[in-house]
């Protein structure tokens, strides 16, 4: 049996810790993961998705505030000697003294094709550039951020209309099973991690807040991966009359539209059709979701109707 000590945080590394868990091949002694948080309208305590998970198949769990100065993570570590370490989306950067414990030290699943977009948010980088094609990688963990050895690769086609969370959704099953696959021979010894080529690497640093702004001076196809890339988390922004209008799903609009004349932001089509936007290119962005400030997500034409949306207003 394969002695595993599990680090995961959020729903997306669900996936890996139940395959972990119900592989034959296996032992899952242990579970690092984040403190509960305060969350939703509420703000109440809730547990992190991956310590319910552990919590209903009696693993032992550790939440560290901070991994790195916690002496309880090594004695957790001392106390069930794994074989090998797992991590998908902890949160937290390991320090040399965490990864390297186990005897075949940290195997992470990074959601893209390794070296292209090492960081933090690698699918919103990718559909923000218009990638059709992204993947998981599973690499051992050195101190250099993403810059480890690979084990193994899985490829996904991305079509121009699928979300982040699609993709993310998507990844996180493909990188399960991938996991599985890799697992046995590199641990046994018949699976070497090949170096990554460093002079290929690209980079995918955390989102701020104003990269989710829509400058409607871009062509239609960037504000529309803009629109996908921040769905479901934080969402595409612009403005309208000052307040705060969030967009969580759009179309192209294939057509060239002559003889326009107003410019880039403009609001063409309005009311019961839904609303159109012109763009930099002349193109118009149409929207199909969005989610006024303190409103819930609803369709464009709910929108255009409740706000009397007119001809030719501007969004910001």
């Amino acid at each position: 049996m394969i002695r595993v000590v599990f680090m995961g945080t959020p729903r997306v590394a669900i996936p890996t810790l139940q395959s972990i868990w119900n592989d034959v091949g296996t032992d899952l002694v242990g579970v690092i993961t984040q403190p509960d948080r305060r969350a939703g309208r509420g703000q109440k305590i809730q547990p992190p998705p991956v310590k319910t998970i552990a919590v209903e198949h009696g693993i032992p769990i550790i939440q560290p505030r901070r991994i790195g100065d916690d002496p309880a993570v090594r004695q957790f570590l001392e106390d069930f000697r794994p074989d090998v370490a797992v991590t998908v989306a902890f949160g937290q950067l390991l320090p040399p003294r965490v990864f390297d414990f186990p005897k075949h030290g940290t195997l992470n699943l990074h959601a893209s094709l390794l070296p292209r977009y090492r960081g933090a948010a690698p699918i919103v980088h990718a559909l923000l550039k218009g990638d059709q094609l992204t993947g998981v990688s599973i690499m051992r963990i050195e101190q250099r951020l993403d810059s480890g050895p690979i084990l193994g690769i899985e490829e996904l086609s991305v079509s121009s209309e699928v979300t982040a969370g699609e993709v993310e959704e998507t990844l996180a099953r493909l990188g399960a099973d991938l996991l599985l696959r890799v697992l046995r021979p590199y641990v046994f010894g018949q699976l070497a991690p090949e170096p990554q080529d460093k002079a290929l690497a690209t980079y995918a640093p955390a989102i701020r807040k104003a990269d989710t702004a829509v400058d409607w001076t871009c062509p239609a196809p960037r504000i529309h991966n803009l629109v996908r890339a921040f769905n479901p988390k934080p969402g595409a922004r612009t403005t309208l009359r000052g307040g705060l209008v969030k967009l969580w799903k759009t179309r192209i609009v294939r057509e060239m539209q002559p003889d326009l004349l107003q410019p880039p932001g403009s609001a063409t089509r309005s009311g019961t059709e839904g609303v159109r936007v012109i763009c930099g290119d002349q193109r118009m962005i149409e929207f199909i979701q969005v989610q006024p400030e303190n409103r819930r997500r609803m369709s464009a034409s709910q929108f255009a109707n409740g706000v009397r949306l007119q001809e030719g207003e501007v969004f910001g």
